[in-house]
């Protein structure tokens, strides 16, 4: 991983899950970093942040619609490094399609537009995508497993923008010589994790240590990535230096809804027989080739049982300080 002198990072959608971790990330490695979010509470920064690692971070509250607004934010903080986060989930978008194609492919635009006509001083976009563009059928059918070029038949809104997003980084480097570096996360889970469609694991983790019963949604076999490993990736892939329109599957630990329960109450005795789920499987494909993406070069994987106890050492502290939100619904 090649860290440049003089980096200044903007995170947008820095007050959702991976973006806290991504902010955290940063401010940990003492950089300067503006986020750059329409949501105005810090809930999921402060549950994995400090105050003095708060008090670190420059906050602009803008909306990702709004090119003017993130032009300006780029220019004030004289930004080197954009990592692209800000969308709306799964269900949001099911709830307002043009809301999520405004949100999350004319903001992805926007973000594109503004790093063109600044490309003097920009490393790589870098912005997340999902395997949530594909459904099952589009592994491969020799060993079914998910390769990076398959080709990608969305089953929801949020998937078609995911796939539109890649497109456009695409045209952006055929026409104006754009780098561009696309992420696929599947399953993410750690503090921060409560909303979307894969949010479950995280809240029957929330459940498990704060002594509650929880069903997650869903079965079968899942892609888990730690919210911690998704954030170094994403740094890595901005201090990268590639040029071209990259797109890259994310790799993780391959378990089933038994197994990651079975780790839970490996780290949270008291919770055993409190955790289910439905035998239901999310429509996407459960094997997912990472290949490639080495070339990133800080890739890590924490094994599930050790992100699991990471991730309920966070919670039980919190709890203990009396400041755990616990949200368990959508």
């Amino acid at each position: 991983m090649i860290k440049a002198m003089g980096e200044r990072f903007l995170v947008t959608g820095a007050l959702g899950c991976i973006g806290a971790w991504t902010t955290r990330a940063l401010v940990r490695e003492k950089l300067p970093v503006v986020a750059f979010d329409v949501a105005g509470d810090p809930n999921r920064l402060r549950l994995i942040m400090s105050d003095d690692e708060l008090r670190q971070v420059t906050f602009v509250k803008g909306d990702i619609t709004d090119i003017d607004s993130i032009g300006h934010a780029l220019d004030e903080h004289r930004i080197t490094n954009v990592i692209h986060l800000a969308a709306l989930q799964v269900p949001f978008a099911r709830a307002n399609p043009p809301l999520g194609a405004l949100v999350n492919v004319v903001g992805t635009v926007n973000i594109f537009e503004l790093a063109k006509r600044n490309a003097d001083r920009m490393a790589p976009v870098v912005y997340t995508s999902s395997i949530g563009m594909y459904e099952t059928a589009d592994a491969s059918t020799d060993d079914g497993v998910l390769r990076v070029d398959a080709t990608a038949h969305p089953r929801t809104h949020y998937g078609v923008y995911k796939l539109a997003n890649e497109g456009n980084a695409r045209v952006y480097w055929l026409d104006d010589g754009l780098s561009t570096i696309g992420i696929r996360p599947m399953t993410v889970f750690g503090p921060g994790r409560d909303q979307g469609l894969t949010s479950g694991p995280t809240k029957a983790i929330l459940a498990a240590v704060v002594g509650r019963p929880y069903r997650i949604g869903f079965g079968g076999r899942t892609l888990f990535q730690y919210t911690e490993d998704v954030a170094r990736t994403l740094v890595a892939a901005s201090r990268s230096g590639l040029t071209g329109a990259h797109v890259f599957n994310l790799g993780g630990s391959l378990a089933s809804m038994d197994e990651l329960i079975a780790a839970i109450e490996s780290v949270v005795p008291a919770a055993r027989g409190l955790l289910t789920f439905d035998e239901q499987r999310l429509p996407f494909p459960e094997e997912i080739d990472d290949a490639g993406i080495e070339v990133l070069r800080d890739v890590r994987v924490t094994p599930l049982a050790e992100a699991v106890q990471r991730t309920v050492d966070i919670f039980s502290e919190r709890l203990a300080r009396g400041v755990l939100e616990v949200k368990l619904t959508s």
